[in-house]
């Protein structure tokens, strides 16, 4: 459901650079002085460090540490909204479940935007301290933490007004669409508390600090497992009382990763509009098509719910605890997705091609022996999954029922794909990235969940959504391999 992050073309102008024959980039090394961008002009590189730590040893040692912690972290996330949910459930209303499910799909949105922006913090701060540069580093993480509040700012000032159309498109009516739109109303302002949080853990991962990366998430998770039940079923709030603990749980994890980031490591420079400004062209040089590949995810499930709408409330419920499922269960795969941007940042920063292709395989490796465990284990348990949520309606146990048995093997498919977007995004090919997301969420879902649906119903729309995704995760591989070809080292461009 999660997309990876870009290294725009704009950032590798000079002459140092090469020329990307299949995509027309033109790339340049963070260690070319030549045609500097602003930020880079403001900052010159300091001494070596020993803050590029993915430059040496086992590469499959960092990709299995990383991801772990990362998972952890991730899953705190996912966690948050799998506890919200379980409560929900939990008091015997398929209503309220379905709307927190149409509400997730809108707020997906708002995450996948922040997940562009968080991205361009791992690519550019872990570009930079692969080049030793930990100055132009702490000013990155500065300026990207301003961007994400701006774009925050934006996203809620535009949504807030549209949410009862937009609720309405995806199929929502009636005492649903009341609660739904309750829902959002109270979490959608807090997304530019969920971007900062984001984007300080972003900075801690491309200085290679898992362990408070990972704090960042965990403490939200803590703090919704402490708080939901406090607000869902003790005080009565239901789903009002999930969205105020998804504030609150969000205000959390900014504490704790500002500490980590600006405290600890000191990565965090001045916060200044001006040289955010300054900065827009490298950052968005990332965060632009970022963004603009992982919508293609929420549209993706967007389209899903509507499909899913005509089946009843109890579809969208089913559908709505699957979303839960899959973020939480396959937090390893989109932790890896994450991380491995800067191990590929930082080892292409000091211009180790061959460490770059090493991480690209043992990242495939890693995501599909993980999938498959994640397969078995969703295969043995679905019937537990359909007590602990206090399944009732037929369909939606119906529904999870297929999805752990058969839709979730194609999650080795999904992996595949998010790890050759995470090498496209952070290797300077962005629109590879935009180009493998969208045909997914279009070609690859579409065409196959109306044909599904139509004569396989709800299980039928699943299924097809599953094929689209084998098609392009085998495709994704192939074009990350491909597209290592077009990289060199610095001084042979």
């Amino acid at each position: 459901m999660l997309g990876n992050g870009v290294y725009g073309s704009s950032a590798f102008e000079g002459q140092g650079g090469l020329r990307s024959p299949g995509i027309g980039l033109k790339m340049r090394h963070p260690q070319a002085d030549d045609d500097a961008t602003p930020a880079e002009a403001s900052a010159q590189p300091a001494p070596l460090s020993p803050t590029a730590k993915f430059v040496t040893g086992s590469i499959m040692r960092h990709v299995v540490v990383m991801t772990t912690t990362g998972s952890i972290g991730l899953m705190s996330v996912f966690a948050v909204d799998l506890i919200n949910l379980w409560y929900i459930a939990h008091l015997g209303d398929t209503a309220a479940t379905a709307a927190v499910g149409y509400g997730a799909a809108v707020l997906f949105l708002a995450t996948s935007i922040c997940i562009g922006v968080m991205i361009s913090a791992g690519a550019l701060c872990s570009r930079a301290l692969g080049a030793h540069n930990r100055a132009l580093a702490r000013r990155y993480g500065a300026s990207i933490l301003v961007w994400m509040i701006l774009i925050n700012t934006l996203v809620a000032a535009v949504a807030l007004p549209l949410i009862p159309w937009l609720l309405t498109q995806l199929g929502a009516t009636g005492r649903t669409l009341d609660l739904a739109t309750i829902f959002l109303q109270i979490s959608v302002p807090s997304g530019l508390l969920m971007g900062s949080g984001m984007a300080l853990s972003g900075v801690l991962r491309a200085v290679g600090d898992a362990r408070r990366s990972m704090y960042v998430t965990l403490s939200g998770a803590i703090a919704a497992a402490i708080l939901d039940p406090i607000f869902i079923l003790w005080l009565g709030l239901g789903v009002e009382g999930a969205a105020i603990v998804i504030v609150i749980s969000r205000l959390v994890t900014v504490w704790v990763g500002w500490y980590g980031a600006s405290r600890v490591h000191d990565l965090v420079g001045r916060l200044s509009l001006r040289e955010a400004l300054a900065d827009t062209r490298p950052i968005m040089a990332i965060a632009g098509p970022a963004m603009l590949a992982n919508l293609a995810t929420p549209v993706a499930n967007g389209y899903m719910t509507a499909v899913l709408a005509p089946f009843g409330d109890g579809a969208v419920a089913g559908n709505a605890v699957m979303g839960r499922l899959i973020a939480f269960c396959f937090g390893g795969i989109f932790s890896l997705s994450g991380v491995v941007g800067p191990i590929l940042g930082q080892n292409y920063g000091a211009g180790r091609l061959d460490r770059v292709r090493r991480t690209l395989t043992d990242a495939f490796t890693f995501t599909t022996i993980y999938a498959l465990i994640v397969w078995a284990v969703l295969a043995a348990a679905h019937q537990l999954v359909i007590r602990l949520f206090n399944i009732v309606d037929p369909q939606a146990a119906q529904l999870i029922t297929f999805f752990c048995l058969f839709a979730a093997g194609s999650w080795v498919f999904h992996g595949l794909l998010f790890v050759a977007n995470a090498s496209f995004n952070n290797l300077g090919f962005p629109i590879a990235a935009t180009l493998s997301n969208w045909g997914k969420a279009t070609l690859g879902t579409i065409p196959f969940a109306i044909i599904g649906a139509k004569y396989w119903g709800a299980e039928g729309a699943l299924a097809g959504q599953g094929l689209g995704a084998v098609i392009f995760g085998v495709f994704g591989v192939w074009w990350a391999y491909r597209s290592l070809r077009w990289l060199k080292v610095p001084g042979q461009g």
